[in-house]
């Protein structure tokens, strides 16, 4: 586990990366999304911020607390639905036409419900596609965005900091029904929950391979209280309010949680494959020290390479889902 001060004082380093850094927060009207893009606000000098959500109302007031807490911060609120993916390819196109360069995007937007199969317009689930498709459609239009900041280090041969973080749960890594992988047939919030979250490693792992500047984590946020809970109705807001009491011990502050989340997205021990690999740089999810895909815990330390995704590295799977991520795309936007 990694210590809170030892957090801390690697967030408190941020700043030397110089001022204008440029974050990117889908979910950040909310929950974890919200916390790790003010620990961001708190420690970069001369923020720029884009938090994208649905509540026009709750960011207003994020906002006048960021611009509170760093003043020579910039915040910028993008209103939308990232369930849909015109949507997020609007707000891509929002802050493409302001930004040149992206440094950190993290993507937590997601949903808790007890549905079955609930479709949006274009034909995907609602909870996959924000649990899946519509952060790795954010990731593949950003991609020109995170590598240009990845080439504008501060000094001569220096990598600047060029990040992407997805917050769903690293540990879960499971086998997919590869016939299947949108889950038309064979729709369970189980194997919802299992899609998204072996296909997020798997793309990660081959982003990293073909985009070397950049790094890309998949991290586990543990027991946190969110507004996920409040969201719900009455019976589950009930159920999840005891259920947090008795497993208090084990629960990760939501402020604590921001903190860790900004570290894994910013800590040189995740450092992008084409990084000098030295002392401190991690095992990535593939078992290869510095491979510049991560599999980070809630203690924000690296969780060990799983066989599953072993399997799929090995038959051909890993490339195989991201070639349909981008069949998906193509076939909802042309």
């Amino acid at each position: 586990m990694v210590s809170l001060d030892n957090i801390q004082a690697s967030n408190t380093a941020l700043k030397n990366y110089g001022p204008n850094l440029v974050g990117v927060f889908v979910g950040g009207t909310s929950g974890i999304g919200e916390s790790t893009a003010r620990a961001f606000v708190k420690y970069a000098a001369s923020p720029r911020v884009y938090l994208v959500g649905r509540s026009e109302t709750r960011a207003s007031q994020i906002i006048e607390d960021l611009r509170a807490l760093n003043p020579d911060g910039q915040i910028n609120f993008i209103k939308g639905d990232v369930s849909r993916l015109q949507e997020v390819d609007e707000a891509c196109k929002e802050i493409q036409a302001k930004e040149e360069k992206i440094n950190l995007l993290v993507l937590s937007a997601g949903i808790l419900t007890m549905k079955g199969r609930d479709e949006t317009d274009e034909g995907l689930d609602k909870k996959l596609s924000l649990h899946y498709y519509s952060r790795m459609r954010f990731l593949y239009n950003l991609l020109p965005q995170l590598t240009n900041a990845a080439n504008a280090g501060t000094a001569p041969g220096q990598r600047g900091l060029s990040s992407v973080l997805s917050v769903l749960d690293a540990r879960g890594n499971a086998p997919l029904i590869l016939n299947d992988l949108s889950l038309k047939e064979n729709y369970s919030l189980r194997n919802c929950a299992n899609h998204a979250i072996t296909m997020t490693s798997l793309s990660m792992e081959e982003l990293a391979a073909s985009h070397p500047a950049t790094s890309f984590v998949h991290a586990y946020p543990g027991l946190v209280k969110t507004s996920l809970v409040r969201d719900n109705g009455s019976l589950m807001k009930l159920a999840l309010n005891a259920m947090f009491f008795l497993l208090t011990p084990m629960n990760v502050p939501l402020e604590e949680s921001g903190e860790r989340h900004l570290y894994a997205g910013t800590n040189p021990s995740f450092a992008p494959r084409d990084s000098t690999r030295g002392e401190g740089v991690a095992i990535g999810s593939d078992g290869v020290q510095g491979s510049g895909s991560y599999l980070v815990g809630s203690d924000s330390a690296t969780v060990s390479n799983q066989k599953v995704l072993e399997g799929y590295r090995a038959d051909g799977t890993r490339a195989s889902v991201w070639k349909h991520t981008l069949d998906i795309f193509k076939g909802i936007r042309g």
